[in-house]
């Protein structure tokens, strides 16, 4: 199809596509509309969900420190913190220390404490893409494995988090642990949005196959595995998100039909 470089009929043409776009909610109209530099999506009716440890702060690497430790000193596992990257502390109880109570309350402790003296970080260019996000109305919420205990010393070091997303969604707050998908899909219900108009960003092996199972649209962050390593496991991949805008996203990351 040829389009005539009339302002008029081009906006004509923008109209028409709207329209369709909004009767049939067809990624077509999106792709087609980029080439003049508008979108079609009502942001509004847009979820981004972020997992936080990797995502929005950058603080994987110290967890792989003390999990590693711990494996070490309480099951003689060199790569336990390979192991639990992206669950629940009752997930790794259950998987790894199950029945053994003392040595839960040992760990629980020496989390808490490490948790509290954690330097936390922000990946390189996030708070820049999430205030970007807010402006387009977009609606957005962490959803991570943490309790509200670590998200508690998180508050303390940066207030600001509370007010920069719409909900933080923790592990107190879903059944199952990733990569199992219930997480991403508890945050598709508080929106109400479906898995067509909502973005999953993650880092964590479990966290991408819970987004992909999720059948939402999932960008890796290279932050804490290397993109060879997490490039199956998602739609697209990030090295972080310098230069990240809502533009951006919606132009060169488009949502990925689910089969």
């Amino acid at each position: 199809m040829v389009f005539s470089s009339n302002l008029a009929q081009r906006y004509e043409i923008f109209a028409w596509f709207k329209y369709y776009s909004d009767l049939c909610c067809n990624q077509t109209g999106v792709n087609i509309l980029s080439e003049f530099g508008l979108f079609m999506y009502n942001t509004k009716e847009i979820a981004v969900l972020f997992d936080f440890d990797g995502v929005i702060m950058d603080t994987e690497t110290q967890y792989s420190i003390f999990w590693h430790q711990v494996g070490v000193d309480y099951l003689s596992m060199p790569d336990l913190e390979t192991r639990v990257k992206g669950q629940t502390l009752n997930y790794i109880y259950n998987t790894f220390f199950a029945e053994m109570v003392e040595k839960q309350k040992e760990i629980t402790e020496a989390l808490n404490h490490f948790e509290q003296e954690m330097s936390y970080d922000y990946v390189p260019g996030a708070e820049e893409f999430v205030a970007d996000l807010r402006r387009s109305g977009v609606k957005m919420a962490v959803v991570t494995s943490s309790n509200e205990v670590k998200m508690a010393a998180v508050y303390r070091r940066h207030p600001e988090v509370k007010n920069m997303f719409d909900h933080i969604l923790t592990a107190d707050m879903f059944a199952h642990s990733k990569p199992d998908p219930d997480c991403f899909l508890l945050g598709m219900k508080v929106f109400g949005t479906t898995p067509q108009t909502t973005y999953v960003f993650e880092d964590s092996f479990n966290g991408l196959k819970a987004g992909m199972a999720s059948g939402a649209t999932v960008i890796g962050l290279t932050t804490t595995n290397s993109r060879e390593d997490i490039s199956g496991l998602a739609h697209y991949v990030l090295d972080d998100f310098t230069g990240m805008t809502c533009e951006k996203l919606l132009k060169n990351y488009t949502f990925v039909p689910r089969t």
